[in-house]
């Protein structure tokens, strides 16, 4: 199948209802030369229609939530993750805190809306706001399990009585004698037609919610709510579900806007036509709708099939003709729900059952995403194609690598050094040079990609290529790039060179190394690697230094080509995966710093740590003892090999080191491939230096110790 070049970027801001089906069916069939990027503060977005099933406990918070991460995979799409502060549409840029601008041909907005109500004094620091959803569903799970049972909801419209009737049920659930309190300025439930809201009444009465109509509200304190009549109602959790708030830097875009939602034509364009708005944070001008996700996700279709349109440059956009009413479906607190439609108001268990069936059929979309079939192999072929190919896509990262064996037998083949002024270090993956008596050491990594995300992908590549620099005890000096680029049109690739190299220069220089020069190429797909030098006050650390007695200092958990192999499967959630590449983007110049007195060090990287560890051992002719319970792991790095997931270097890993044979899922983490993984030192008083390094932010540990043993040999206890 031929891979056409990349010539248009769409980017979708949010991961609302509307881009996440968005996805889904871009993944059923992509546009050819389209790049789709999705940024959301998260890599989950939380599904509305189940919130309050999660708040009275029905649910657990993963049922409530949309893995971005495996629908950005399925979709071929790359996820960033961080919150949109604003669009630049003369530079056609998006800025995001942290990153350099994401440059656009096509956009599209879908980012809900706040319920906060900065108005009123004391709310942002002593309430929580129902929306956005993710935030408020991680501190009511907080409170739920612990001690107090006093709530107070403000906004009596269909969500604030929803969210009061669940929340007076969880805590009664948990053996609590629940206080809640549901507060509206004005006649609570006035969106509902008189038959269903009187059933809505009746439900909260018998939820022992108490209901304040045409109450006002003075401040929210430490204590609770303070009324306009003098009256305090206490309470430890209060939220707000009355507001219906746009992102603030909404306005600053120049889009039109109404009230602060973009305003959108029929076709969801903006008045800008490049970009285009869903959800609730949009404004339908020509047909204005209450805010509700019903409507976000009946955009869907047509938002997808018009971004295809804007990309392609046609014209013959599709418009948006939304229902003029809608089925309610309101949950009421215990498993059972009420209608409102056509001025009918049933109730029930058995409308329970129904809502709870078509909200799991919604949430399957993206849970039991289709496996798309992969093209069939040519034929005639070359004998050996299958073997070579393996029984599953080759890993990124480390676990792309060629095998230890392999590069040891090819790199001794070459003659040793003749220079006096070049000396080879221990391991073969760095140099010393001698210039005028300065010690300058000498190294180069590089990566394949295992992420869409060229800024993330390129601050990984570079903490990687840093790591042997570190582990030498060595000062960064100097970097030059090497870049391929998947085929994309010179435009694609102005940008994302400059976030490459935007990127990269900002981990380089923080490291106090500088970008000198570079070479790039375009190929199939995206490599980013550099050859680095760096300057030895004394003597570098090696291999071959460490001594009986010393303990085994290990500054990063280990997991990740496990879970990147996971990720690329779809098998592994979106919080592990972004848990992952927040560990492999850490600089470790710090904890380098520390470490300088080691007697031995090297990074863990591709041959994982019982490989590396090995070398080592190997080096210095001694034996290690490695107290498995105490090596820190990714979360859930344990639980994917447990299913059997193996990054496709893992093989060559265990055949690497003699004399362990695992017997457990932690165990074969041990040879699990590491991207851009910890530092591994030998030194004495590894506990005070661990102290150091913790207080630094590092999950470090003493991993064991080392031994007078055989050498490179390794116990596990």
């Amino acid at each position: 199948m031929m891979h056409l070049p990349l010539t248009k970027d769409l980017v979708l801001i949010g991961g609302g209802h509307s881009h996440a089906l968005v996805l889904r069916m871009w993944g059923m069939s992509p546009l050819p030369g389209a790049r789709v990027t999705v940024i959301n503060p998260g890599p989950t977005a939380p599904y509305s229609g189940m919130l309050p099933g999660f708040v009275a406990g029905h649910y657990t918070r993963d049922e409530l939530d949309i893995d971005l991460v495996k629908l950005a995979r399925f979709a071929g799409a790359r996820v960033i993750l961080g919150s949109a502060v604003g669009i630049d549409r003369t530079t056609r840029e998006i800025h995001v805190p942290g990153r350099p601008p994401i440059g656009y041909d096509v956009a599209s907005i879908d980012i809900g809306i706040t319920s906060a109500m900065p108005d009123l004094p004391g709310f942002a620091d002593h309430a929580t706001p129902a929306k956005p959803l993710g935030p408020f569903a991680a501190r009511w799970a907080a409170f739920r399990d612990g001690p107090f049972a006093s709530v107070a909801v403000i906004g009596g419209g269909v969500a604030g009585a929803e969210l009061a009737a669940a929340m007076a049920h969880a805590l009664r659930a948990k053996g609590r004698d629940a206080v809640v309190h549901l507060i509206d300025r004005a006649e609570a439930l006035s969106a509902l037609r008189p038959a269903a809201a009187a059933k809505m009444r009746q439900a909260l009465r018998a939820q022992g919610v108490t209901l304040h109509e045409h109450t006002a509200i003075t401040k929210i304190t430490v204590g609770g709510v303070h009324l306009a009549s003098g009256e305090v109602l206490e309470a430890q959790f209060i939220t707000g579900a009355a507001g219906a708030l746009p992102a603030a830097w909404l306005a600053q875009t120049g889009l039109d806007t109404h009230d602060g939602f973009v305003t959108v034509s029929p076709t969801l364009q903006s008045s800008d036509p490049d970009i285009f708005a869903a959800g609730d944070c949009a404004h339908l001008a020509h047909a204005p709708r209450p805010k509700a996700g019903v409507f976000a996700v009946r955009e869907a279709p047509l938002l997808h099939d018009n971004l295809r349109r804007r990309l392609a440059e046609t014209d013959n956009l599709r418009p948006y003709r939304p229902q003029k009413d809608y089925l309610k479906l309101i949950s009421l607190g215990r498993k059972s729900a009420l209608a409102d439609r056509f001025g009918l108001a049933p109730q029930g268990t058995l409308l329970w059952r129904w809502k709870d069936r078509i909200d799991r059929t919604f949430m399957r979309k993206f849970t039991d995403l289709p496996q798309m079939a992969p093209p069939p192999l040519p034929t005639p072929r070359a004998a050996g194609t299958i073997e070579a190919l393996g029984d599953k896509p080759m890993c990124g990262g480390c676990g792309a690598k060629v095998g230890r064996e392999a590069l040891g037998t090819a790199l001794a083949r070459l003659p040793a050094p003749i220079r006096a002024d070049v000396v080879p270090l221990p391991g073969d993956d760095a140099a010393l040079l001698l210039t005028g008596g300065t010690r300058q050491v000498m190294t180069t990594d590089h990566l394949r990609a295992f992420i869409a995300d060229p800024v993330l992908m390129a601050r990984i590549a570079a903490v990687h290529a840093l790591g042997d620099i570190w582990a030498m005890g060595a000062a960064p000096q100097a970097a030059t790039a090497s870049i391929t680029l998947p085929r994309m049109s010179e435009a694609l690739a102005s940008r994302t060179l400059s976030e490459i190299l935007d990127a990269s220069a900002e981990i380089l220089r923080g490291a106090g190394a500088e970008i000198v020069g570079g070479h790039s190429a375009m190929g199939d797909e995206l490599t980013i690697g550099f050859a680095l030098t760096g300057l030895c006050e004394s003597d570098p650390i090696t291999l071959s230094g460490a001594r009986a007695g010393d303990d085994l200092i290990l500054t990063k958990p280990i997991g990740s080509g496990v879970i990147m192999a996971a990720e690329m499967q779809g098998r592994a959630s979106g919080d592990h995966v972004a848990a992952a590449l927040s560990s492999m983007s850490r600089p470790q110049g710090d904890a380098a710093a520390l470490l300088r007195e080691a007697h031995a060090m090297t990074d863990v990287t591709g041959f994982g740590l019982a490989g590396h560890l090995h070398g080592m051992l190997t080096a210095s002719k001694v034996g290690a003892e490695l107290t498995l319970d105490a090596i820190p792991l990714l979360p859930g790095a344990e639980a994917l090999a447990a299913q059997g997931i193996r990054s496709t270097l893992f093989p060559k890993n265990l055949a690497a080191v003699p004399g362990v044979a695992p017997k457990s899922p932690r165990e074969d983490l041990l040879f699990d491939p590491q991207t851009a993984g910890g530092l591994l030192a030998a030194l004495p008083d590894g506990a005070a230096k661990v102290a150091q390094l913790r207080a630094l932010g590092y999950d470090a540990a003493v991993i064991g110790c080392i031994s007078g043993t055989w050498p490179g040999h390794i116990e596990i206890v």
